[in-house]
């Protein structure tokens, strides 16, 4: 039972962390109906920016708390990816609002590449170490006489936390407010919509910039959470992501939050009782089969996701 509860806390980690991109992926194909394969190598310039930040605030002010300097990391991470992600909306995809769907694919795969190799040169190649700015003492629940579950310590627990508050926020956003209305009106229709006074242009960029900074975030706590930061470290949490995106629905804010769980889950459930069952065969370092074992079998079985694709019928 213990080992049962750690590997659900083990997966809501990951799976929180999953979600927060998997948002950024949903909100930019409900509205364009493109995917953006540079969204995972904005939450690596998030992390590496978070880092830098850290670094220099600890040079200046050393006797600040540790947890306002994650803090003040994380906005500022957060607030660099929302004008980086703005910037490719503008560079890379508005001219192709209206090309065959290849070409932003295309478009998208080459800024990956820009990105990964901008970060390559200015932070190297090599893994940089992240701070723990939070207390690392394990956190025990449900102890008993045969041991204990434990998340491994506060950065986990606060990273559950921040990503359901952020996910509970953004669904508000979008479903209770005039600008969640301005964007499902763009998302249904953008000719009409400008004729409301919307301004279509506006609206998708800023839906970038929310994505941008929602990656930033995830990749903040992911770096937090496994102590390093590097040029590659978007790329398989951006294609998990994806997958979540398609797992819960593609365009459908909630279907991603529920996709993203659920593939964490899945990976946490599967690596830990498949290792035991085999001997350690399919150990920690299978876990990303599992990713890719979900997106082949959600797009065999159901192309429209758990909870179905939300997508307005454009006229």
């Amino acid at each position: 039972m213990d080992v049962l509860i750690q590997q659900l806390l083990n997966g809501l980690v990951s799976g929180s962390l999953y979600a927060l991109v998997a948002l950024g992926y949903t909100m930019v194909y409900g509205i364009l109906r493109i995917i953006n394969f540079a969204h995972g190598d904005v939450l690596m310039i998030g992390a590496l920016v978070g880092l830098s930040v850290i670094r220099v605030v600890q040079a200046i002010w050393p006797q600040l708390p540790s947890v306002l300097v994650l803090g003040l990391a994380a906005l500022i991470a957060m607030a660099f990816c929302a004008l980086l992600a703005m910037l490719i909306e503008r560079v890379a995809y508005r001219r192709l609002r209206n090309a065959p769907r290849l070409a932003p694919l295309i478009s998208g795969i080459g800024v990956s590449l820009l990105l990964q190799t901008f970060a390559m040169l200015l932070w190297t190649r090599n893994p940089q170490m992240f701070p723990q700015l939070l207390p690392l003492e394990p956190i025990e629940l449900l102890a008993s006489d045969s041991g204990h579950a434990a998340i491994t310590h506060l950065t986990a627990l606060t990273t559950i936390a921040v990503a359901v508050a952020v996910m509970l926020g953004l669904v508000l956003l979008v479903e209770r407010t005039r600008f969640g209305r301005a964007m499902r009106a763009v998302a249904e229709n953008p000719q009409v919509a400008s004729l409301m006074g919307i301004n279509p242009n506006r609206i998708i960029v800023l839906t970038f910039a929310i994505g941008g900074a929602l990656a930033a975030l995830a990749g903040i706590l992911m770096a937090s959470n496994y102590g390093s930061a590097h040029f590659y470290m978007g790329f398989l949490p951006g294609i998990k992501a994806f997958t979540a995106a398609v797992l819960g629905g593609i365009g459908n804010l909630k279907g991603a939050m529920l996709g993203g769980l659920l593939l964490g889950l899945i990976e946490a459930l599967g690596t830990g009782y498949l290792g035991a069952a085999t001997g350690g065969v399919f150990g920690s370092n299978y876990q990303d089969v599992f990713a890719f074992i979900v997106l082949i079998a959600v797009l065999v079985f159901r192309p429209s996701g758990i909870l179905g694709e939300r997508l307005a019928t454009r006229a």
